[in-house]
């Protein structure tokens, strides 16, 4: 079987460094906020180069924290895209907002840049890109319409730690930028875990309250906060993994590129590179109008895969009535299309060599 991930190949490669690593927090006794949390606060924002980063409970609250603290609320909007895992939209409706759904760039599977504008309201209050599958955003444009429209900037960044745009990291962009530390991301905890970073004061200040039900001394609360704090021991765990991010995202775009090797002339779309900035492949994900054939044939074979996304946010049912009237015909047909193959640090030539040659049995067959 070869699986999506192998997380228990990269635990024993890390065994010894983590295990030592949660040890030092059970015998300290501090659980919550404590001295790991702070610590890699301080690594991840020097790694990604931002002022300030903030631990909190998942990447799904760093979105909604970061809407929060940038004064989103009801009677807003927020422009951002229908082809996203649905906590993208959940964080924006949580805030009583409304999300305007764009349709994607055909290659990168990102905001499509050309349709932003058209979409913009005197009620839209700010833009919210994700950097899909690793790839970053084209950010240069993002931050013109941003810049001249006036619209806070928040960036998605679940899928993309350690991805960049003209050298500069991902998250350090905008106002806000938030990161999941799921268990499958590129820097992933054994639990759930997000970050928040920022370089503002300000925003750095109320984001530490919002994490902590509201409250910037013990006892006094001064707004209605939350329950959402990065965990002792994730932190723990993403303090050894960060130092080897760099490390196995380059072992990610190596395997991409060796699919790209054995995949180039076979009738499918490959996942497109932009090179102003640095993909980290946190999927690998093709297009191919015999998509189900594929799946089904590596199925067979033991080989797992994965449809990132069947539907687009519009068509989910939670928001498929309120967005009937609307037809995203990019994102839609990528959804039809789509396929991700399995993509890790640890996954080997002779593995990728068997995806490859079970697609090109398919597709040439």
């Amino acid at each position: 079987m070869i699986p999506m991930v192998d997380l228990v190949a990269q635990y024993g490669l890390l065994r010894e460094e983590i295990e030592q690593a949660i040890a030092t927090v059970l015998q300290s006794g501090q659980y919550i906020l404590g001295a790991h949390v702070r610590a890699f606060e301080e690594e991840a924002a020097a790694y990604l180069g931002a002022r300030y980063a903030i631990g909190v409970g998942s990447g799904t609250e760093a979105l909604h924290l970061a809407l929060v603290a940038a004064g989103v609320g009801p009677n807003d909007e927020v422009i951002t895209t229908p082809f996203t895992f649905i906590a993208t939209a959940e964080a924006i409706c949580y805030t009583g907002a409304k999300p305007v759904f764009v349709d994607i760039d055909v290659r990168t599977f990102n905001l499509d840049p050309e349709l932003i504008e058209r979409a913009i309201t005197p009620a839209t209050k700010a833009l919210l890109p994700v950097h899909l599958f690793g790839q970053a955003t084209d950010m240069d444009r993002v931050m013109d319409i941003c810049q001249r429209y006036q619209l806070i900037l928040i960036e998605d960044c679940a899928q993309s730690f350690g991805a960049a745009w003209r050298g500069r990291m991902t998250g350090t962009f905008g106002g806000f930028g938030c990161f999941s530390f799921f268990p499958s991301k590129n820097l992933g905890a054994y639990g759930d875990g997000g970050l928040i970073v920022t370089d503002s004061d300000a925003s750095a200040e109320r984001l530490r309250a919002l994490r902590n039900h509201g409250s910037r001394q013990y006892a006094h609360h001064e707004e209605i906060g939350f329950n959402s704090r990065l965990d002792e021991l994730q932190a723990a765990v993403l303090r050894v993994k960060l130092n080897y991010i760099d490390q196995f995202n380059a072992a990610r775009r190596r395997v991409a590129q060796h699919y790209n090797r054995l995949l180039q002339d076979l009738p499918l779309t490959a996942p497109y590179e932009d090179s102003t900035g640095r993909h980290v492949y946190h999927q690998y994900t093709l297009l191919s109008a015999r998509r189900d054939a594929v799946r089904e044939a590596l199925h067979q074979a033991g080989i797992a895969s994965a449809i990132y996304y069947p539907l687009p946010v519009h068509r989910q049912p939670v928001f498929a009535k309120a967005y009937a009237d609307i037809s995203l015909p990019v994102a839609e047909t990528i959804a039809r299309q789509c396929l991700s193959l399995p993509v890790y640090p640890e996954l080997s030539e002779e593995q990728i060599e068997r995806v490859a040659g079970k697609i090109r049995s398919v597709l040439l067959g």
